[in-house]
């Protein structure tokens, strides 16, 4: 990888999972840094790292074409609402945005967030939103886009601990044979940080995937970690996961999205793609490292988790 000294880079995303360690990589590299978030409490955080502080709306799309402008390079993602209405309509609002931003900064090269699954137009759930923004941005005339396809996060599996603490019990919509391509979010983040200094052209897409097992044995290996080694995986009906979603404060057409994406899970569809063209794991973090971090949160937390992590 080829890399430049004093380059200009603005990343989307605020202080997130993924954005934080990709500021902290280029900060290090001595990269002039500039930080989109909508929370004026985060500058001084944001400085704190060495970064600039850009605060305002992703859907502002006059904000975003100032923010943009001067960037070498920039991070996308689309942050997820959990209480929009209509998600998709949401999403694709944003992308549209960010198209609009892109064209008038005069950016010309983009690394953007995505997932694994996002070849799909459709049955998908949250994910086919994705589909549709890496399509907007790939209208961009004259701009180099990479789209990081990553996987299912091991961070979505913390959800899982009020049932586990609650019912002894791991669960949603899919049989426990169901494989899943997962990634830690740190794992994105070099990816990202590594394209962000280095060089790639055209419309292209990479996966990032550190590991890949069968639910149930994911179960029992997070199971291990936490003294339960027996921990099972139960498959639960579409009805009892729509109702879990909802009660946990999402809206129900983004809670009927993660029921279809279960059955994407289920039915493989997800990942047909990814071993479709068999990239290797770039992914650092095994499942077996990640269960340590489970753990450590197990034992530390002592109420129910909000929000949901990923897209994926």
């Amino acid at each position: 990888m080829q890399k430049h000294l004093n380059m200009k880079f603005t990343i989307t995303g605020s202080l997130g999972n993924i954005s934080k360690p990709i500021v902290e990589t280029l900060v290090k590299n001595g990269h002039e840094v500039t930080v989109i978030s909508s929370n004026a409490q985060k500058v001084q955080v944001i400085e704190a790292l060495g970064a600039k502080a850009a605060i305002g709306s992703i859907t502002d799309t006059a904000f975003l074409t100032n923010a943009y402008k001067g960037a070498d390079a920039i991070y996308t993602m689309v942050p997820p609402d959990f209480t929009a209405v209509n998600y998709r309509q949401h999403m694709t609002e944003v992308g549209n945005s960010l198209l609009e931003a892109i064209k008038g900064s005069g950016v010309k090269r983009v690394v953007n967030l995505s997932s694994i699954g996002a070849h799909l137009s459709e049955g998908t759930g949250p994910v086919a939103a994705l589909h549709e923004v890496e399509q907007i941005l790939n209208t961009l005339n004259g701009v180099a886009i990479k789209h990081l396809r990553a996987g299912f996060f091991y961070t979505n599996f913390l959800m899982d601990i009020p049932l586990i603490k609650n019912m002894g019990i791991m669960g949603s919509n899919y049989e426990g044979k169901s494989r899943l391509s997962m990634t830690h979010p740190k794992d994105i983040a070099e990816v990202a940080a590594q394209e962000l200094q280095g060089s790639f052209e055209g419309k292209t897409h990479k996966y990032i995937v550190s590991d890949e097992q069968a639910i149930a044995d994911v179960a029992q290996t997070l199971g291990a970690a936490i003294g339960k080694p027996e921990l099972p995986w139960v498959p639960i009906s579409d009805a009892d996961l729509l109702g879990a979603l909802t009660g946990a404060g999402l809206s129900e057409s983004l809670s009927k999205l993660y029921v279809e994406m279960g059955h994407a899970i289920g039915s493989g569809i997800l990942f047909e793609d990814f071993h479709k063209h068999q990239p290797e794991f770039i992914g650092r973090t095994k499942l077996t490292d990640f269960a340590n971090e489970f753990a450590a949160v197990y034992k530390g937390s002592s109420q129910i988790l909000g929000g949901l992590v990923c897209y994926a």
